[in-house]
């Protein structure tokens, strides 16, 4: 005995019993079994097709019930928002196996106009979600409807129209219903195939392009630590350079004019002087050698022991300059005006020596005979000015000037290119003018930093009057 309705395995088959009595049911069983086996080994077939993306499964499911039932028709479709990741969302093929559909079929085409109203009418329910009537399988005679069940609820529906020669029964119902079920669990297993694909892909890609950003920036790091090697280098040459240029400037700038100074009172005792005056010259002349000497070992001393010599003030040192350090000949005038406040070491040092570049380039290159040096300190800034009678030109002086700002000048020559130089280093300016005693002005300016303590009012200059300039670089108006 079998339970009312049978089991699938009855409806495949039609056999009730195994007695041998049972021969034309052996018979019609055997004709069944032969094709459900072919329609089992053809929906194998198409599910196995899972790796190949949901289209192709759908595509291979649809022409497998096609196949199987002759039908004229066959449709595919999931209701909107079921297996979203699934595609194309619905499948209409005709007797030739040619595919349709509205939307989402690669080479799909749209639905010919012949298409049954029966047939458009089904796809509409079953994309609405109008399960009401169509939950359960229907097989009739030529029509065949079965849902999709995946966990528990419907998420779509296969359905078929078979010709007149082509009758459907409850072994039809069993394939399809088995196919439906199959094609569920294949087309969620696709989708997710299809999605881990894609992550797989982008995590590839991912992975190709952090390799070719670490191989850059190995380069990148590579061409850096290179860069600052060599940065370094020339910061090591562009220091050594800046001492030798210092060192160079500052022999130029004191032992460089003792010597010449020396050497031209020697030439002087050379022509027909009195044996008076050529002694007192050459005692000037040793003088000046023995200060060239002295200046010499002070500036290797101030080398290895910086900041640590005995200071003394602007004026003393100019002083000494003038009055000391100058040939006999050139009668030197030192006026100080403005604030008698302390200046900075490199602020003194460099007027110094400015000073005693623009004295000597007038005794020795300009012949004067008189010079002036005027020093006005205030409180934002200091001028130095010095003036003579000599024959220098002022205006192929500032050429000069030019040309050392275009490229280097040879040794004999480096006198006012330090000048200038000293000046820019401490931000300030060098202007060479004709003097109103004759001969060349030198001006320069150096600005000073505001102290805190310092009177608000004093940083202000007094307005020009007689005997004053409002700048220093136009030239004297006063007794020079």
């Amino acid at each position: 005995m079998t339970r009312r309705g049978g089991s699938d395995l009855e409806r495949l088959t039609g056999v009730r019993s195994g007695k041998s009595t049972f021969y034309r049911e052996y018979r019609g069983a055997a004709e069944r079994l032969e094709r459900v086996v072919h329609a089992l080994d053809t929906i194998s077939r198409a599910l196995v097709r899972t790796v190949e993306g949901p289209e192709a499964l759908v595509l291979a499911v649809a022409e497998a019930v096609r196949l199987h039932l002759e039908a004229q028709w066959v449709l595919f479709a999931l209701a909107d928002g079921e297996l979203p990741e699934a595609e194309p969302r619905h499948l209409v093929v005709d007797a030739q196996g040619h595919p349709y559909a509205y939307e989402g079929l690669r080479g799909g085409d749209p639905p010919p106009e012949d298409m049954p109203a029966v047939v458009i009418n089904r796809l509409n329910d079953i994309l609405r979600g109008e399960f009401d009537f169509l939950a359960r399988p229907v097989v009739d005679p030529h029509h065949a409807h079965v849902p999709i069940d995946l966990g528990g609820g419907v998420v779509g529906a296969f359905a078929a129209w078979t010709p007149p020669r082509r009758r459907l029964d409850a072994t039809d119902e069993s394939v399809m219903r088995i196919l439906a079920g199959q094609t569920a669990v294949a087309l969620q297993n696709s989708a997710l195939f299809q999605s881990r694909q894609v992550l797989l892909e982008r995590a590839e890609s991912s992975y190709a392009a952090a390799s070719a950003q670490a191989d850059q920036l190995a380069a990148r790091n590579a061409e850096l630590v290179e860069t600052q090697w060599r940065l370094g280098l020339a910061t090591r040459r562009k220091i050594v350079d800046d001492e030798r240029h210092r060192i160079a400037r500052e022999l130029h700038d004191s032992v460089t004019q003792c010597v010449l100074s020396a050497g031209m009172q020697i030439e002087v005792c050379r022509s027909g002087i009195p044996d008076a005056e050529r002694g007192e010259r050459l005692d000037l002349a040793k003088t000046l050698t023995r200060s060239a000497v002295e200046q010499l070992r002070s500036a290797i001393y101030a080398l290895d022991h910086k900041g640590e010599s005995e200071r003394s003030g602007l004026a003393e040192m100019l002083r000494q300059l003038c009055t000391v350090h100058m040939p006999s000949d050139l009668r030197v005038q030192l006026r100080m005006t403005g604030a008698a406040a302390d200046l900075p070491r490199d602020v003194e040092h460099a007027l110094l020596r400015i000073a005693g570049e623009a004295l000597f380039n007038a005794s020795m290159h300009g012949g004067a005979t008189r010079a002036i040096v005027r020093v006005d300190q205030r409180a934002d800034g200091v001028t130095l000015a010095v003036s003579d009678d000599g024959t220098g030109d002022p205006a192929a002086l500032r050429l000069r000037l030019r040309i050392a700002q275009a490229g280097d000048l040879d040794v004999h020559h480096r006198g006012l290119a330090n000048m200038q130089a000293r000046a820019q280093e401490l931000g300030g300016t060098l202007a060479v003018r004709r003097a109103r005693i004759g001969g060349v002005r030198v001006a320069v300016a150096i600005p000073l930093p505001v102290r805190e303590d310092a009177d608000p009012g004093a940083a202000e200059p007094p307005a020009p009057g007689p005997g004053r300039s409002a700048d220093p670089a136009r030239g004297e108006r006063g007794p020079a």
